[in-house]
């Protein structure tokens, strides 16, 4: 578990908490904050049992809270990229809808869900694109000009490097009849 804290695993949180003797503050696995020395920590696997032992919880990662601090700003960047996907989109403009710096919207969402708000957009068109492919017989030029793509090079390139495959390839595969 002590690999887990250090390499600030999120996957752990929940599962564990990380409960600091000299602090008597107990912390998910994936705090941020200075690490302890590993002969003060002890482990618990709920944060009724840290509190029992005497911890209070962490300001800073809120472990007693069942989710995300950050989960309302994730739901806003999430919503906005998925409804507003085909049009062209920059972190400007996310920022903006959040009220938040743009480099500030990069961080904490990288942070958050692991993906950049450019890197999440481009798995949304993707995934629309994929969906279109597979159940529609609109040419890949329409699919990407639908899904927010403006360049079809660009589209072909990102379609690749997601589906490890052409969007013409995925088609076959999925058995929709062939259209350029």
């Amino acid at each position: 578990m002590w690999e887990k804290i250090l390499d600030c695993d999120r996957k752990y949180d929940g599962l564990f908490y990380t409960c600091v003797k000299t602090t008597k503050i107990y912390c998910r696995p994936s705090c941020r904050s200075r690490k302890p020395k590993k002969h003060n920590v002890e482990f618990c696997f709920s944060t009724e049992e840290a509190e029992h032992r005497g911890f209070r919880a962490c300001k800073r990662c809120q472990p007693e809270i069942d989710h995300s601090p950050h989960v309302e700003f994730n739901q806003q960047v999430i919503s906005f990229l998925t409804d507003h996907y085909q049009q062209k989109i920059g972190l400007e403009e996310v920022a903006a809808h959040v009220g938040m710096s743009p480099s500030y919207v990069d961080r904490l969402f990288k942070q958050e869900t692991g993906d950049t708000p450019r890197s999440y957009l481009e798995k949304v068109r993707i995934d629309k694109a994929a969906h279109l492919l597979a159940s529609t017989d609109q040419t890949n030029l329409e699919i990407c000009l639908e899904t927010g793509f403006h360049s079809t090079s660009h589209f072909y390139k990102v379609f690749r490097k997601h589906k490890q495959q052409s969007p013409g390839e995925y088609r076959k595969e999925k058995g929709v009849p062939r259209h350029e």
